[in-house]
């Protein structure tokens, strides 16, 4: 029979998250405070994120970081998630390619977004913070938020894109039994709110808004700090745990990735999944392909400019040199709430402005074509964002089927669908659009 799953023992889950900065030869450009137009530094950026979280965001030194253990104890609850070799979605395309697919949808909110939940309610908590905010699209970082928050004692309040609020109302009642507050965004509970709704009544919200508001709040909020899900390079950081179970588990089946993709919002499933093998291409060793898929309505990556930009809405971030459509673009209603950000992290667009990853824009309804083709091949209904993954994956597959060169491909599985099914619903029906940037 073929080995199709391949899992780490307990002691072999990485202790140590990977930190790509420091292998970097041009590290990314500095964040900005943007009223005194200097760097940002360890003590500015702790007045808003955990102490501990904001020296790992500066970090360009160190290249492994110890993952306490505490978080490294409850990553044990659902870790390693499993690798597994595609055989049934290779089938399906008569293609010479070997498919990979490492399953995050496993963990106990159903998605990646978890890995750094736990490390950042952790630091918060050991920092004596009594109260957590965030804001969060499709749900997937909210609902692991929550959780964590819940691990370890803490208060959440979340605020959820209001398009996804509506759309997806089992990843909201998710939040809510885990303790958290949740609000639709924009709102009227925070001034950055209630100036959007000014201007635009029927706002349907962007993850710059709910970012704006979350900000907001944990300023406002004594014992209050602010965490984020993906962008900033802690939080890739953590997810470097998946990259570094990934490689172990790919040597366990005697393969190497020739190709790398993962579906790219603010960057951090791509990053986690990616930097580890990337450190041997910035070594020398290897000349693996990295590939970013995003949605074709919210291309920051292929149609967005590099410079300098706020990460939300309202201008309350310091200002982050990304890959960004502008931190006042409106994206589009699509499914894939998770994925509707106008800008890329700082590791991902440097690497991007160097030509050392590529990027790919899908179309809404081919991703979910893809997504129906893998769930009928391999029986997992994956989330609408994890479905631009497949969409890229099963292009790559192609272009060997007709070049007859058998390559080994690996993507990220971000996170299950079975909270997005009315997506799904609207997708079988014929009643899904694509959606061009404007």
């Amino acid at each position: 029979m073929r080995q199709k799953r391949f899992f780490l023992q307990e002691n072999e889950i990485p202790d140590r998250w990977y930190n790509i900065m420091a292998d970097m030869k041009t590290k990314p450009m500095p964040m900005v405070d943007p009223v005194t137009r200097k760097a940002v530094t360890v003590e500015g950026l702790s007045e808003l994120f955990s102490e501990e979280c904001s020296k790992q965001e500066l970090n360009m030194t160190d290249r492994w970081i110890e993952i306490p253990e505490e978080v490294r104890e409850k990553y044990t609850y659902y870790r390693s998630t499993p690798l597994v070799r595609a055989y049934g979605l290779e089938d399906a395309l008569g293609t010479p390619a070997h498919i990979y697919f490492k399953n995050e949808s496993v963990s106990p909110v159903g998605s990646h977004k978890l890995n750094s939940a736990l490390a950042q309610a952790y630091y918060c908590k050991k920092g004596g913070v009594t109260n957590i905010t965030t804001e969060t699209g499709a749900g997937q970082w909210g609902t692991a938020l929550a959780y964590a928050s819940k691990v370890f004692g803490l208060e959440a309040a979340v605020y959820q894109v209001k398009v996804s609020y509506e759309q997806k109302p089992y990843r909201r009642s998710m939040m809510q039994v885990f303790g958290a507050l949740v609000t639709p965004s924009p709102s009227m509970s925070t001034r950055a709110g209630k100036d959007i709704l000014t201007k635009m009544p029927n706002h349907q919200g962007s993850l710059g808004t709910a970012i704006s508001e979350a900000v907001e709040l944990a300023r406002m909020t004594p014992g209050c700090k602010y965490a984020l899900g993906s962008v900033m390079s802690h939080v890739t950081l953590h997810q470097t745990v998946i990259g570094l179970e990934a490689e172990k588990q790919m040597d366990m089946a005697g393969e190497y990735p020739d190709i790398v993709i993962a579906c790219f919002g603010g960057g951090s499933n791509f990053g986690g999944l990616c930097f580890p093998f990337m450190r041997h291409n910035l070594s020398g060793k290897r000349t693996t392909r990295f590939i970013a898929a995003e949605p074709a309505s919210c291309p920051k990556l292929t149609k967005g400019k590099f410079g300098y930009d706020f990460g939300d809405e309202a201008g309350y971030t310091p200002l982050l040199p990304m890959f960004t459509l502008g931190h006042d673009f409106m994206p589009a209603n699509i499914h894939a709430g998770g994925l509707r950000y106008h800008g890329a992290g700082v590791i991902a667009s440097q690497l991007l402005s160097e030509g050392l990853i590529e990027a790919v824009d899908i179309a809404q309804t081919s991703a979910f074509k893809a997504g129906c083709l893998f769930a009928e091949a391999e029986g997992i209904i994956p989330a609408p964002e994890s479905c631009h993954a497949i969409a890229a994956t099963i292009d790559e597959a192609i272009k060997c089927k007709e070049s007859g060169e058998s390559k080994t491909i690996l993507f990220c599985l971000s996170g299950h669908g079975l909270i997005d099914m009315a997506a799904y619903d609207q997708f079988l029906a014929g009643n899904m659009t694509d959606i061009s940037f404007r």
